[in-house]
């Protein structure tokens, strides 16, 4: 009798697990299925690191928007990142109450429900009351800053530049004494995107202030694909803006600025900050590790 009944059950799990993989054979970005892959973490996950994830252009609320979080949820089990950075476009089109709940807490809610907290970047697409939004850990402000460790963060808002936000800019870094300065937005100042590229009247006010304060690394969103920047004057520039949105096949081949870029499926990126070392692992919606490395933080002379 034992044997029937575990016989009968493999069989319906069997079963279940052929409609599930039928589901998910027609739910992915052009039709292509998520396929499992396995956790394959390449960073080093050393004790008393700050662990976080970058990721941009979320706010869809579509199911490859949620396969993606859902594998940034198996990584959190083998790399336990503490919280997340959002590169803007946070919310594309309205923005009601149920908004903020379909395209963010549902495809969140498990990270969420373990404390992950997120902290929001303003991109071109987002209304600016969302600095009162809890879940996004603005405190009611456009830009900011907070720290993690030997980590200071920037959180600016690229939409508007004005000398208010850059006189707050250059007072913060210029008493920050942080090991590592980090700046967030929405605009990437050098981008090979044929969309957009790179904004290069934004970078003419920003990048004055990063050299001299010594900013170490820049992560933007707003291109949907990933992009890793040559270093630009001793700083590391990534784009992570495909975690909603993909503009499929955008960057531009053969470009100057490329480093490494991938543009074939949304990713996010994990980002562990170890001592003088930055260890980055960009991943795909389908679980593939399409770019990784280490950046080493320049002495201070």
């Amino acid at each position: 009798m034992k044997r029937i009944t575990a016989s009968f059950v493999l069989t319906i799990l069997l079963a279940l697990s052929s409609a599930s993989a039928q589901k998910l054979s027609h739910s992915g970005t052009n039709g292509d299925a998520p396929a499992s892959a396995p956790v394959k973490l390449t960073l080093p996950n050393k004790e008393n690191s700050v662990r976080f994830v970058v990721i941009g252009d979320t706010g869809t609320g579509t199911e490859q928007q949620h396969e993606l979080a859902q594998v940034m949820l198996s990584y959190r089990q083998a790399f336990p990142f503490e919280f997340v950075l959002m590169m803007g476009d946070n919310m594309y089109g309205s923005e009601k109450t149920v908004d903020y709940k379909t395209k963010f807490e549902n495809v969140y809610k498990p990270l969420l429900d373990q404390k992950v907290k997120f902290y929001a970047a303003l991109g071109n697409h987002d209304d600016s009351n969302q600095r009162f939004y809890g879940f996004f850990n603005m405190e009611g402000q456009e830009y900011y800053r907070f720290s993690k460790g030997n980590v200071s963060f920037y959180s600016l808002n690229s939409n508007y530049m004005d000398k208010k936000q850059i006189d707050w800019l250059n007072e913060k870094l210029a008493a920050d004494t942080s090991d590592w300065k980090i700046a967030y937005f929405h605009h990437p100042p050098y981008s090979s995107g044929a969309a957009h590229g790179s904004d290069t009247k934004l970078r003419e006010v920003v990048e004055p202030m990063f050299v001299k304060y010594g900013v170490n690394v820049v992560f933007t969103g707003h291109e949907h694909f990933y992009e890793r920047i040559k270093p630009q004057h001793g700083i590391y520039y990534f784009i992570s803006g495909s975690g909603g949105k993909l503009r499929k096949g955008d960057v531009k081949e053969g470009s100057p600025l490329t480093d490494k870029a991938f543009d074939r499926d949304m990713s996010f990126m994990l980002i562990e900050v170890a001592g003088d070392q930055l260890y980055f692992q960009v991943i795909s919606r389908t679980g593939e590790t399409v770019d990784s490395g280490v950046i080493a933080r320049a002495k201070k002379k």
